[in-house]
C-alpha cells in the first residue's frame, strides 16, 4: 500500500525544521514553504508566512490586537474568520490591517503577496527596538546577521542570490531590490530620459532659437512621462508634501496659459507632472491623497490642452484619459466634468461634432445641478457642437443650440468669481461671450455672430493670444457669410500673421486654414487664395503629426 497523502501543515512544518536548523530566518522559511506547498495546495504567500513561524491563526490576530493597543488604536475588528480569508485569497486586507501584518512577520507587503507599499512607508524587517540595538521580543528570533554568511544549497534551491553590501555587516537578498534602507528611499534622484529632453527643448527657447520642431524624440519623452504617471496611478495610491506649493503652481499655470507659447508653456508644464509623478512613487500620507491626485488630474488635463494647440490629437487624448484616472480617484464629479468638457474641445477642433456633443452632455450629467465650471462650460460647448452640426445641415440642430446657450448663460450667471477669473480652470465671461458668437455664427445668425464676438474682442488682454485670435478667426468666418470672402481672407491672414511666430500654434493655423477651405467652395478660382495660403506656409509651431496643409479644399461646411 501506497503511504497516505500529506497535508500541507506536515509538510510545512518539515520545512520549517530544516530550515531552523540550518539557521535560516522565517521570511526564508515562508519562501520555501510556499515554492514547494504552493503547487501543491495553493498555499499563498501570506499564509506561508504564519506556517513559517508555526503559530495558529489565534496567535497572529492576537499580536495584532497587541499592536494595535501599544499605539493606543480601538480593538481591531480583525479575527481568525477574516484572517483565514486573507489566507485563502478570498478577501484583501485594507491598508491599516496589511501594516500590522507585516509587522507581526517583520517583512514588506510584497514578500505576503500584495503589490504596493505600505502606508507608514518604512522597512518592516527590523523592529524599532532591534533598530536601536536593543534585543529581540521574546520567543522571536532575530533576524540580524552576526556578520557575513555564505549562500547555502537551500538558497541555491530557491533561487535566491545573496550579496554582500557594501560595509559587509550583513547579507542583502536581491529578491527585495531596495534592501535594508527601503525606508530611505531611492539614494539618487529619479531624473528620467524625458526630464532630460524637456530641459534641452527649453533651454533651446530661452536661448531665442525661435521655432522649435517638435520631432518623435520630443513627443515620445512626453508620451513617457505620460504612461509613467498612468502607471503610478493604476498601481498605487500615493500623495504628496508641500501641496500648498503645488495647487498655487498649478493655479499660476491657468493664469499664463494664454500668454505663454504653447511649446514653452508644455515644457514648465511637464517638469512639475515628472516631479509630482516622483512625489506619488514614494508614497506620502494618505490623508493628502486627493489633494496630490487632483494637482495631478489638472497639471494632465493642461497637457492635453496644450496639445490641442499644437495639433497633436492622439496625445492630448491620452493625456486626457491619464486626468480621467486621476480625476477618478479622487471621487469628485466635479472634477471629473471638467476633464470631461475639455476633452470635447479635441474633436471639436480636429474631429467630430458628434463626439464633441456626447461628451459635453456627459460633462452636463457629472456637474449635476450645482452651479459649477463646467456646468456652466458644459453647455457652451454643447451649443457650439450643435452650431457645427446645423452647419452641416442637421435641421434640429439650430433650436437645440440656443437653448443649451440660454442654459450655459442661465448657470453662468449663477458663478462666484472664483470661478470666472480664470481660462483654464475656471470659465470666463469672455469665455462665453465668444461661444456664443461662435454659434451664432455657425447657425447663420451673422448680426448676433458678430455683436457676440465684437464684444469678446474688447474683454481679451491682448497677452490671451489662443482664444483673441480664434475670436477675429471667428469674426473672419462671420464675414464670408455675410458674403465678403476678400474681406475673410485679409481678417484670417491678419489674425495669423499678428502673432509671433512661437504663438502661431497648430490649432489657430489649422482654423485659418478652415476658413481659406471654405472660402475656395464658394469662390474657386479667387485670387486672393494663393497669397492667403502663402501667408499661412510661414514658420509656426506643430507637431508631426499635423497632416501638410492641402491646397485643394474640404467642403465648406467645415467652418
Amino acid at each position: 500500500m501506497s503511504d497516505p497523502p500529506k497535508k500541507e501543515t506536515e509538510i510545512a512544518r518539515r520545512i520549517r525544521a530544516r530550515g531552523l536548523a540550518r539557521g535560516r530566518a522565517p521570511a526564508q522559511i515562508a519562501v520555501d514553504i510556499h515554492d514547494q506547498c504552493g503547487p501543491l495546495f495553493g498555499i499563498t504567500p501570506i499564509k506561508a508566512h504564519r506556517l513559517a513561524h508555526g503559530v495558529a491563526l489565534s496567535d497572529i490576530v492576537a499580536q495584532v490586537r497587541a499592536l494595535f493597543e501599544i499605539d493606543g488604536k480601538p480593538e481591531p475588528k480583525l479575527g481568525d474568520t477574516l484572517l483565514s480569508a486573507y489566507e485563502s485569497g478570498y478577501k484583501r486586507p485594507g491598508p491599516e490591517y496589511l501594516h500590522y501584518l507585516c509587522a507581526v512577520y517583520r517583512v514588506e507587503p510584497d514578500d505576503l503577496g500584495y503589490r504596493s507599499p505600505c502606508i507608514c512607508g518604512r522597512a518592516h524587517a527590523t523592529r524599532p527596538a532591534e533598530a536601536n540595538g536593543g534585543p529581540s521580543p521574546a520567543g522571536v528570533p532575530s533576524q540580524r546577521e552576526p556578520g557575513p554568511r555564505a549562500p547555502d544549497e537551500t538558497d541555491a534551491l530557491i533561487g535566491a542570490v545573496v550579496v554582500p553590501s557594501p560595509d559587509d555587516r550583513h547579507w542583502v537578498s536581491v529578491r527585495n531590490p531596495r534592501g535594508p534602507d527601503r525606508a530611505d528611499g531611492p539614494v539618487s534622484i529619479d531624473v528620467g530620459e524625458e526630464d532630460i529632453v524637456l530641459r534641452r527643448t527649453l533651454l533651446s527657447l530661452l536661448a531665442g532659437s525661435g521655432v522649435v520642431t517638435l520631432d518623435g524624440q520630443f513627443l515620445g519623452a512626453v508620451d513617457n512621462l505620460r504612461r509613467k504617471m498612468d502607471d503610478t496611478l493604476v498601481s498605487a495610491t500615493v500623495s504628496p508634501t508641500m501641496l500648498d506649493q503645488w495647487e498655487e503652481t498649478t493655479l499660476g499655470y491657468g493664469q499664463q496659459y494664454q500668454a505663454t507659447p504653447s511649446l514653452r508653456m508644455l515644457c514648465d508644464v511637464l517638469l512639475d507632472f515628472s516631479e509630482v509623478r516622483r512625489m506619488a512613487d514614494k508614497r506620502q500620507p494618505v490623508e493628502l491623497q486627493e489633494r496630490l491626485l487632483r494637482i495631478a488630474a489638472q497639471l494632465s488635463g493642461l497637457s492635453g490642452l496644450i496639445m490641442i494647440n499644437l495639433g497633436d490629437h492622439r496625445l492630448a487624448r491620452s493625456f486626457f484619459r491619464t486626468a480621467r484616472t486621476a480625476a477618478d480617484e479622487t471621487g469628485d464629479r466635479k472634477l471629473r466634468a471638467w476633464v470631461t468638457v475639455r476633452e470635447a474641445l479635441v474633436p471639436m477642433y480636429y474631429g467630430d461634432p458628434r463626439e464633441a456633443l456626447h461628451l459635453a452632455r456627459k460633462a452636463q450629467d457629472l456637474a449635476g445641478r450645482d452651479p459649477s465650471v463646467a456646468a456652466a462650460m458644459a453647455p457652451a460647448v454643447e451649443a457650439r457642437a450643435l452650431g457645427q452640426l446645423a452647419l452641416r445641415g442637421r435641421g434640429d440642430a439650430a433650436p437645440s443650440a440656443r437653448r443649451a446657450l440660454l442654459r450655459g448663460r442661465s448657470v453662468f450667471d449663477q458663478l462666484s468669481k472664483e470661478y470666472t477669473g480664470d481660462l483654464v480652470f475656471g470659465f470666463t465671461e469672455r469665455q462665453m461671450t465668444f461661444y456664443e458668437g461662435d454659434t451664432y455664427t455657425n447657425l447663420g445668425d451673422h448680426k448676433g455672430g458678430e455683436e457676440s464676438l465684437s464684444k469678446a474682442l474688447t474683454l481679451y488682454a491682448p497677452t490671451d493670444r489662443v482664444d483673441l485670435t480664434l475670436v477675429r478667426l471667428d469674426r473672419a468666418a462671420c464675414k464670408l457669410h455675410a458674403g465678403h470672402p476678400d474681406a475673410a481672407l485679409a481678417g484670417a491672414r491678419e489674425a495669423i500673421l499678428d502673432l509671433p511666430a512661437e504663438h502661431r500654434s497648430d490649432i489657430l493655423v489649422h482654423r485659418a486654414r478652415q476658413i481659406g477651405a471654405a472660402v475656395g467652395a464658394k469662390h474657386p478660382g479667387l485670387p486672393a487664395l494663393n497669397e492667403f495660403y502663402e501667408a499661412l506656409a510661414g514658420p509656426h509651431v506643430q507637431s508631426p503629426t499635423t497632416p501638410p496643409p492641402k491646397p485643394s479644399v474640404p467642403p465648406a461646411e467645415q467652418v
